[in-house]
């Protein structure tokens, strides 16, 4: 320990000799900026590549309506599944679209079994629409709505939705056409924050869902590289999702899909798209222990789902050399390992520096991030936003917009850890304990 303690103060002496400053900055110099910068001007052009490619393009009428089976897993959204059951009732899609409602645990989810029952006594569809709930009395969690959605429904083409989830009228429209080409399995549809003005923890996530997560995806398609088709609103062919057996147990059934179709993508040249016009709208936890309690359930599944289960998906033989880099770079190190990184470079600059050096760095690395922020949001409303006046109204949570980042980055540290030493996945809201724990262990 003596010894110990000599090396750390000859090394204090040599950073406060004549050219210690130099190794000072050398030392505390956030180097994880040079991975995220460059990773966020990749999705800057990617966007500017398909401003342009939209830009010039010459529109096609492709005269493609297969029929689509809207699978809606409900439980506990109470009368909020009528607005999504309207949304879906008035889609201007020419084709029959099959709207079923699984209602998981019916016994005991009676408001939203009510709610359904309502709709369908209250309304006249047209003919080319059918409603065809599905009671589930034992409640059997996400997944288990969804393969039973599978199993009930008849569409080709299927579009999994939460119930507290409505959408524009042209969202079906949108969707399907991208299935005109035999190399999409599956297409990924945007989400915005509708209930934004609930309170200022809802819009730094209505933010969050333009910048990190719709900008991120528009930019990333362009390179055949979404990382994610959301599990609150996807598209699917039926033919693909039977081979591969449909949604799998545990949780985050979302990148656990998406991982099992990216296993196909260099055997079968399969891409997925983004379609960024199909838009659906949902509720986003309004209070902070709520918004915190999903981050804990999203980074930890990130854990389970990328160390625990599809380990073996790191394989470029599998999903090809572009999609095994990002998965890398934008799944492994930027998600599991980046977060430890910031948080244990902020306690050694806070411990190593003087309070002025401290505050200039911190200063430094905000404006750096604010910078990006900016720029993606100027992106945002000159290259990609169909709702202006809207989006617009979210400039002033701009400033606060990197401090809310760094500290969800600081919660991952939390989340992840949670699940290395306690396996929270099987703690998750989204199938009951008895599900989980009889679930294959990873």
């Amino acid at each position: 320990m003596d010894a110990l303690f000599e090396h750390w103060q000859a090394w204090v002496a040599e950073i406060q000799g004549p050219n210690g400053h130099w190794r000072l900055f050398l030392m505390v110099f956030p180097y994880f900026l040079l991975l995220e910068v460059p990773f966020n001007l990749l999705v800057l052009l990617g966007t500017l590549r398909w401003f342009v490619r939209r830009a010039s393009a010459t529109p096609r009428h492709l005269a493609y309506y297969p029929r689509v089976s809207c699978i809606i897993t409900c439980y506990s959204e109470g009368r909020d599944v009528e607005l999504t059951l309207r949304s879906l009732v008035e889609q201007t899609y020419p084709g029959l679209i099959e709207i079923v409602p699984i209602l998981d645990g019916a016994g005991a989810n009676r408001e939203t079994t009510e709610a359904v029952r309502r709709f369908r006594a209250s309304q006249r569809l047209p003919g080319n629409r059918l409603l065809r709930p599905l009671a589930k009395w034992q409640r059997g969690g996400r997944v288990s709505s969804l393969n039973a959605g599978l199993a009930h429904s008849s569409g080709e083409i299927l579009i999994n939705v939460d119930g507290d989830t409505s959408f524009d009228n042209d969202m079906v429209v949108r969707m399907v056409r991208h299935f005109a080409d035999p190399a999409v399995p599956a297409v990924a549809g945007s989400l915005r924050v509708r209930n934004a003005r609930a309170s200022w923890v809802a819009r730094i996530q209505a933010l969050e869902y333009l910048l990190s997560i719709h900008m991120c995806k528009i930019g990333l398609a362009e390179w055949n590289l979404v990382n994610n088709v959301s599990g609150a609103f996807g598209a699917f062919r039926r033919s693909f999702l039977e081979q591969i057996g449909g949604w799998d147990t545990h949780t985050a059934e979302d990148l656990d899909l998406t991982l099992r179709i990216k296993s196909y993508f260099r055997r079968y040249r399969l891409r997925i798209p983004f379609e960024s016009q199909a838009i659906g709208h949902t509720d986003a936890p309004a209070t902070l222990v709520g918004f915190l309690k999903q981050r804990l359930r999203w980074d930890g599944d990130l854990f389970f789902i990328y160390v625990r289960k599809h380990r073996h998906a790191f394989n470029p033989r599998l999903m090809g050399w572009p999609n095994f880099l990002m998965l890398l770079l934008g799944g492994l190190f930027f998600q599991l390992v980046l977060p430890f990184i910031i948080l244990g470079y902020s306690l050694v600059a806070l411990y190593i520096l003087p309070p002025a050096a401290f505050v200039f760095y911190a200063l430094l690395v905000y404006a750096l991030y604010l910078g990006l922020a900016s720029l993606f949001y100027l992106g945002l409303m000159l290259m990609v936003s169909e709702r202006p006046r809207q989006d617009l109204a979210l400039i002033w949570i701009l400033p606060f917009y990197p401090l809310a980042m760094y500290a969800l980055r600081c919660w991952s540290v939390v989340a992840i850890l949670n699940e290395v030493l306690r396996r929270g996945h099987e703690e998750s809201s989204m199938a009951p304990w008895w599900v989980l724990q009889r679930a294959n262990r990873f």
